[in-house]
């Protein structure tokens, strides 16, 4: 579920697949060892078992499995070997879920990718089934799951007024809910403190700035302490533990966000905690039960971990020493913080699910996410860097098919892979997207162009009014390193992506007509006006950001047609494949639905796939294999 922050405003077409090893490719007296094809369905089709989860109690576990094709909730006492399905949905997966308390389970789901997401509650056993926000065309999210009061969790609606979201405490036992505060119209965010007593509030001021408000009792007014331009600020992320200062994220008076602690009531930073030279501070974690701040994170390759506190770096330390080889994550975690849920992964697998309990240094396999992986086919995703045009340093990764490595890679065919966002990332690990393609025999490039999140605000900035232009550039000067490192077969170049990444795809498409064979477009913008003319109208107060960042669709009126890519066809060569879904309510169907017509009529080869029951990007399973096998046939037509 994608969540707008005004605090740099990152994740507004966020869109991709969930990706995250890497050793050197089989190589036997200097020849190529190549991977057996793998079925299509094998990368794309549901997961065994995810997403899991532990009970407050540390009693049960959850997850999500298919039925029926869809993925939908279990729940399973540890040490049973059953376990008992929660919810049966047959139309669309459940799209996340939580443990609120130990005898319920909270879960989202939207209606054939709207994205206006309901909030619906289930009792462990499979009893008392209700939907706690059945209102038309209204989105719901989770504020708070207020884990010290477990009756009651913090929801967001936009059921009063669809541009902006009020907060609810909501009873689980009553389905009661009461208006917190009424959104005046600008706040965007709201925060509680350990007690669940709602104190900060983030607002955009002026279409750009972004104000914090503070309180320091219900009873009280909020009032202003800090306004900032959006281009930097303070992100809380929770109080200290006697509920007084906030520890969060800034970028104030810097290029690289890094924890710090603040002090509400002066409106000022006490002390920086920790920063990285190189990358931003993502996120910020701590243990309620030792109310101790525990680590920060970072993406440098790969994810990173700085440690606050001796235990929690010990458990992590013991954690990796029982599962070498592989980079790990912590999924779940119950109230007295001794059982863990832990997620394996890698570049070459999804993984594994464990328990771990610390007190005894014990571990329990679960399940493996996808068995049928194996990850002796697969193929490593390697971290690389280059240079653009006018001197950045483009961090990405080049992911080749099995048995070539950075040596005996040559005149590869080759999918250039923008990532969507814009103001988002790639990261290193298990991308099927990536594997699949690299299976099929193609060399994929991934790069973190300007304006890709965790390289700093000048970074950043530096994508403002770019799309289509230096941002692109950074595109192009990527596809033309893999030429000039010999890596790339020029004839045989072709450009994917989504949301972004199919802008991206379009465009590359009209400045660069030469230099790739073959498009393909999934879920991308074409019209920068008809774009923004369509965004969910809960982005409409940050539409200024938008016009500061991306383009004023009246003061820029020139450039932004300069940057369509529909305007543009007449300059389009290579054949194009667009997928789109129906209902996406970020990138509206009228963006491929023109782009479609305008190659029509200019003759262009263009394939078109559209999914009446999908949104931004295909959830079903049966639409995703629709799209790869459609895709794999486009591409082998002209990479081969």
């Amino acid at each position: 579920m994608l969540k707008l922050n005004p605090f740099f405003l990152m994740s507004i077409l966020a869109f991709g697949l969930f990706s995250c090893s890497s050793t050197e490719p089989n190589q036997i007296n200097n020849e190529i060892v190549k991977a057996k094809k793998i079925p299509l369905e094998d990368f794309f089709k549901n997961p065994e078992k995810s997403s899991y989860q532990i009970s407050p109690n540390g009693n049960y576990y959850s997850y999500m499995a298919p039925y029926k094709n869809r993925m939908n909730i279990f729940v399973q006492k540890i040490g049973d070997t059953s376990a008992v399905q929660l919810t049966h949905e047959t139309d669309r997966d459940i799209s996340g879920y939580f443990w609120p308390n130990d005898e319920q389970i909270m879960f989202l789901k939207d209606a054939g990718g709207d994205e206006n997401f309901h909030l619906f509650g289930v009792n462990i056993d499979g009893t008392n089934p209700i939907s706690f926000t059945d209102f038309e065309g209204v989105r719901a999210q989770i504020i708070d799951d207020l884990p010290d009061q477990k009756d009651f969790v913090i929801i967001g609606l936009n059921k009063r007024n669809k541009q902006v979201f009020d907060p609810y405490r909501l009873n689980l036992k009553s389905g009661e809910m009461s208006m917190l505060a009424e959104n005046p119209g600008n706040i965007q965010g709201w925060m509680f403190d350990h007690d669940g007593k709602l104190r900060i509030a983030t607002a955009i001021v002026d279409g750009v700035n972004q104000s914090i408000l503070y309180r320091d009792s219900e009873e009280e007014e909020f009032k202003t302490i800090v306004t900032t331009n959006f281009k930097e600020g303070f992100s809380p992320q929770f109080f200290t533990f006697d509920n007084k200062n906030i520890i969060g994220v800034s970028n104030l008076g810097r290029d690289k966000s890094v924890v710090v602690e603040f002090d509400p009531l002066t409106g000022t930073e006490i002390k920086e905690l920790f920063g990285n030279n190189d990358y931003d501070i993502s996120g910020v974690g701590y243990s309620r039960k030792r109310k101790v701040i525990t680590a920060a994170y970072y993406n440098s390759w790969k994810s990173e971990r700085h440690f606050f506190d001796s235990d929690s770096k010990l458990t992590y330390e013991n954690i990796k020493n029982h599962l070498p080889g592989y980079e790990i994550g912590i999924t779940g975690i119950n109230d007295d913080e001794n059982i863990f849920i832990v997620r394996t992964y890698s570049d070459k697998s999804l993984g594994a699910y464990f328990i771990y309990n610390s007190a005894e240094d014990k571990m329990d396999k679960i399940v493996e996410v996808s068995p049928w992986i194996d990850e002796n086919e697969m193929s490593s995703q390697l971290p690389i860097k280059y240079n653009s045009r006018d001197g950045l340093t483009i961090n990405g990764y080049l992911t080749l098919p099995k048995g070539y490595n950075m040596k005996n890679a040559k005149n590869l065919p080759v999918v250039v892979n923008p990532h969507g966002g814009p103001w988002t990332r790639d990261g290193w690990g298990f991308n099927p997207e990536i594997q699949f393609l690299a299976n099929r025999g193609y060399a994929v490039l991934q790069m973190n162009y300007r304006g890709s999140t965790g390289y700093g605000r000048k970074f950043w900035e530096a994508s403002f009014k770019k799309w289509g232009r230096e941002m692109q550039d950074d595109i192009t000067d990527g596809t033309q390193w893999l030429i000039d490192q010999g890596i790339a077969d020029k004839n045989k170049i072709a450009i994917y992506g989504g949301s972004y990444g199919g802008y991206a795809t379009l465009m590359g498409l009209v400045k660069e007509p030469d230099l790739y064979a073959a498009g393909v477009d999934y879920v991308g913008v074409s019209n920068m006006f008809t774009f923004m003319k369509t965004i969910p109208p809960y982005w409409e107060p940050m539409l200024d950001m938008m016009y500061e960042m991306v383009g004023d669709v009246e003061k820029d009126s020139i450039m932004l047609k300069e940057v369509s890519p529909v305007f543009h066809v007449d300059k389009i060569k290579a054949p194009l494949f667009i997928a789109q879904g129906a209902n996406d309510p970020r990138v509206n169907v009228d963006e491929s639905d023109q782009m479609v017509k305008a190659m029509k009529e200019r003759g262009v080869d263009v394939e078109y796939l559209v999914k009446d029951d999908e949104g931004h990007g295909f959830r079903n399973e049966e639409n995703r294999f629709d799209f790869y096998r459609s895709m794999e046939k486009f591409l082998s037509l002209y990479l081969n």
